[in-house]
């Protein structure tokens, strides 16, 4: 994608763009392997990372850096890639139970 756009833009938003593609996929790797609240938290820093991608895009986009056929492409591979990270976080946030409240421990200890 970059080799297309103005040698200015392709170290500047291009680079961006790539870079945070990288990062993406990197915190993803991670979060397949990760367990428990960490796969949550590099869930979400993945998303963050999605969701700055959308705007390097898009801004790439407005520049007329990318061309609409392009875009389109892009934008739509990294709308499926935040539905699917972001269904990924929602399912374990539902399987992950609430941690105890500092009460709920006390009224346990005094059971025991």
């Amino acid at each position: 994608m970059r080799r297309d756009m103005p040698r200015e833009e392709r170290f500047g938003v291009g680079a961006k763009i790539d870079f945070l593609f990288l990062e993406t996929f990197e915190t993803l790797r991670r979060a397949t392997y990760a367990n428990g609240k960490a796969k949550i938290d590099l869930l979400q820093q993945a998303i963050e990372n999605i969701d700055s991608l959308r705007f390097f895009v898009q801004l790439a986009w407005e520049l007329s850096l990318l061309t609409n056929t392009r875009y389109s492409t892009l934008g739509e591979g990294v709308e499926n890639i935040g539905r699917m990270v972001g269904g990924w976080r929602k399912g374990l946030l539902s399987k992950t139970p609430a941690p105890y409240g500092a009460g709920e421990r006390e009224e346990l200890r005094e059971r025991n």
